[in-house]
């Protein structure tokens, strides 16, 4: 996969960021913040759209109502969470497109992540859904 200058992405970033993402879809599916507390930056926020406007959400917030709740897991709901594109523009900046869903939630999520000290991490989280049957 090449970088914004056509130059070819180390694998080995490549495969730093999908650990970030595995994370990521294994805390949303067992619901453990601490998980997603690893996959996300502290300053990070959720948007969506709502109400013709952006609703925003920072991470403690989310995490806390995670928290909260039952997770898909122990719920016995099916599990589908998959990458579905990969934006890779140089060492310390990548956008990840992928789908996920808490059934009856089926989520297209676009994140963001930047290269820290502490490796990679997602800085924003983008996302829609939409409730089927």
């Amino acid at each position: 996969m090449p970088d914004a200058s056509g130059k070819p992405m180390a694998a080995s970033t490549v495969a730093e960021i999908e650990q970030v993402i595995q994370t990521y879809f294994d805390g949303l599916y067992e619901g453990d913040a601490e998980k997603l507390a690893a996959a996300f930056h502290p300053c990070s926020h959720l948007y969506w759209a709502k109400d013709g406007g952006v609703g925003d959400l920072p991470r403690e917030e989310w995490l806390a109502a995670v928290r909260s709740r039952p997770s898909a897991k122990s719920k016995g709901l099916a599990r589908d969470d998959r990458i579905l594109l990969m934006d890779i523009s140089g060492p310390e900046t990548a956008f990840v497109k992928v789908a996920c869903q808490l059934p009856p939630r089926y989520f297209t999520d676009y994140l963001v992540l930047n290269r820290t000290e502490a490796g990679w991490k997602i800085v924003s989280k983008v996302y829609r859904f939409e409730t089927r049957d």
